[in-house]
């Protein structure tokens, strides 16, 4: 382990995040593993898409970033990118003649982080490890007090180093899109309007050059070898899906250890005081912490502010035929799902995630006055509500697609004494 990291609070009690056995997808491909139900057999791009295959990653996720901002940072290049696949809670990342990372969605810890060896031509089982070493800009630096998922921003040179004297961003929903995907190919886009995308900076002096790129490829060979890669392609309908994923999850995390944190230490005052221990809030400071998890996690779940999307954007048909084949839908056939892609990436702003294992095993007394601040928001019509930007008719297909699609939204087991407004 990171002796960094030793110190941090999640990795005290209750969290204890590095010592506490996750139960992820990748607990479950060990185990698979172990019982010798598959094996890696074949080249690396063949022994890469049984892995995703395993992992249920679509290939068709596929986005590529050339900026070295990554452990293995040598291995990358404008000519040898590190692709990035995802689901709803599993993330991997490859580079040509590298190892596999893969980071899970743990319900309990949030994001973990391992590296996955791929065999050589003797043998079939990879070597899986939990990696520690992600914590150095996972655990902290760019997400705060949480193991974190991001996305960046940077000013890449020539060979893909960041110019980090310029700046660089973490991307979420809220980031304009001019700013956005330094460092990344971007391919599904027509629009006029710029980002940073699929081009390269450098310095005169202490002075930034950089010109966004006015190509809207629809490949990538121009850039670099393609066939080295599960496909051609970068699409910014993947980039922007991602992106909101791993803000929400952050969010999800923060909170979930926040209030994990906040109900022990009131444990511990009860005792102290000589009182019943519980787990609904008892003191104001206890409430407090509540209020500012709930209040975060629903901006998050409902896209307040943000950015909006410019016309052009190209959804690739292959990544949308695997993004919800089976969504939840409303007997209007309404779903979380559902891409608008004109001015913003869904059709109706609330979070698929709300569906996911790391929101359903979020801490209960969380969750009922999560649950309780969305009905709010969704029924206010209240113009200087904080969720006015939702109009009347997105509020009410939101609302009947989680009254008949999601159980605990429509019967929660509510707590006594509800977040305040």
């Amino acid at each position: 382990m990171v002796n960094a990291q030793s110190e941090t609070d999640y990795e005290r009690a209750p969290i204890h995040y590095s010592t506490t056995q996750p139960h992820d997808e990748i607990t479950r491909l060990q185990a698979r593993l172990n019982a010798r139900t598959f094996s890696l057999r074949g080249t690396e791009l063949e022994m890469l898409r049984t892995v995703l295959g395993e992992l249920g990653v679509s290939p068709a996720s596929q986005i590529l970033v050339f900026s070295r901002t990554s452990f293995q940072r040598t291995r990358i290049h404008p000519d040898q990118p590190r692709a990035l696949y995802f689901s709803d809670s599993v993330y991997v990342g490859w580079v040509p003649g590298g190892l596999v990372e893969v980071t899970t969605i743990d319900p309990e810890l949030g994001p973990v982080f391992y590296t996955l060896t791929l065999p050589g031509p003797q043998q079939t089982t990879p070597k899986i490890e939990r990696e520690s070493d992600c914590l150095r800009c996972h655990g902290g630096v760019f997400v705060r007090e949480i193991p974190g998922l991001f996305v960046r921003s940077v000013f890449p040179d020539a060979a893909g180093d960041p110019l980090l004297r310029h700046g660089t961003q973490i991307v979420d929903d809220e980031t304009p899109f001019a700013e956005r995907w330094g460092g990344w190919y971007v391919t599904g886009y027509e629009g006029t309007a710029s980002h940073r995308g699929n081009t390269l900076a450098s310095e005169q002096g202490e002075l930034l050059r950089f010109k966004p790129s006015v190509a809207r490829p629809k490949e990538l060979s121009a850039f670099f070898d393609t066939t080295r890669y599960l496909r051609p392609t970068s699409d910014m309908i993947a980039l922007l899906i991602c992106e909101h994923q791993m803000s929400v999850q952050n969010s999800l995390t923060h909170a979930a250890f926040a209030v994990r944190r906040i109900i022990d230490y009131q444990h511990g005052l009860q005792t102290a005081f000589h009182e019943p221990q519980t787990d609904a809030p008892a003191y104001d400071s206890v409430r407090s912490v509540f209020a500012g998890a709930v209040q975060d996690v629903v901006d998050h779940l409902l896209f307040r502010n943000a950015a909006p999307l410019p016309a052009g954007i190209i959804a690739d048909p292959v990544f949308i035929a695997g993004f919800a084949p089976n969504a939840p839908r409303s007997r209007a056939g309404h779903a979380l799902r559902d891409l608008q892609l004109t001015d913003r990436i869904f059709a109706q702003r609330c979070s698929f995630l709300i569906y996911s294992e790391a929101f359903h095993d979020l801490p209960p007394g969380l969750k009922s006055r999560i649950f309780e601040r969305l009905k709010t928001a969704l029924t206010s019509r209240d113009p200087s509500d904080r969720y006015a930007y939702l109009p009347a008719d997105e509020k009410e297909r939101i609302s009947s697609i989680l009254e008949e699609t999601l159980p605990d939204f429509s019967d929660p087991k509510i707590v006594p004494d509800l977040v305040a407004r």
